[in-house]
């Protein structure tokens, strides 16, 4: 039936020659531009992934444990993700999440509460340690990969932790997190303010940081 169906002549061979049809739309065209919507994007996927945490915890798919631990983590996240992408379009992360058009009102309430709904708020006290901890954990390690290695831009963080892990009475003295802090604090007290750790004491100290935020997460989940 179609086969008697003809494009007017010629249309088909210009159509056909046109490879512009075939770019890619790009949305950006600066690495500014490329930035901003990256810095954009992680914003969206932390609101979404918290809006399907908060969800996922009403339907009992995770554990309070579970809940605490992963809310306390991406309430942090998601403030620094807004600092990165906060701009004269996006003034708050509500303006952000009603622009992009997200549904997650769960979320926006979680964000304004700043802390896990199994939290009492109890002065913001245990919640405020947990949170801090987190900040701190991924701040300095962000900075040790960045490169910024010397003591007095490291020493104060460090200490920061380690005063912050002292107040949550959750956490034993004997937390392998305390342990490995005390032992840098320690290392970086017999060094002046403008020496340098070296490659292998940053790459140490960055393993012995994760290995300890992953120990904090695995006492929030059995506690």
């Amino acid at each position: 039936m179609f086969a008697s169906v003809h494009a007017p002549s010629g249309q088909t061979g210009r159509e056909g020659n046109r490879p512009e049809l075939y770019e890619e739309v790009k949305l950006y065209r600066t690495a500014r531009e490329r930035e901003k919507y990256d810095n954009l994007a992680d914003l969206y996927a932390l609101i979404n992934t918290l809006q399907c945490l908060e969800k996922a915890y009403i339907k009992d798919a995770v554990t309070a444990k579970e809940y605490t631990a992963a809310c306390s983590k991406l309430l942090v996240q998601i403030k620094a993700a807004f600092k990165q992408a906060q701009d004269e379009e996006y003034r708050s992360i509500e303006e952000f999440a009603k622009k992009s058009k997200l549904n997650c009102a769960a979320a926006l309430e979680r964000i304004k509460e700043d802390r896990p709904i199994t939290i009492k708020d109890d002065k913001g006290n245990t919640s405020r340690c947990i949170a801090d901890i987190v900040s701190l954990f991924i701040t300095i390690m962000d900075k040790l990969k960045l490169e910024i290695k010397a003591m007095d831009e490291i020493h104060p963080d460090m200490r920061e932790l380690m005063d912050t892990m002292n107040r949550l009475s959750l956490l034993p003295a004997d937390f392998e997190g305390k342990v490995k802090i005390n032992t840098w604090l320690q290392t970086l007290a017999g060094m002046q303010a403008s020496d340098e750790l070296t490659d292998t004491q940053v790459r140490q100290l960055v393993y012995d940081l994760d290995s300890s935020y992953q120990a904090f997460n695995r006492l929030l989940h059995s506690t």
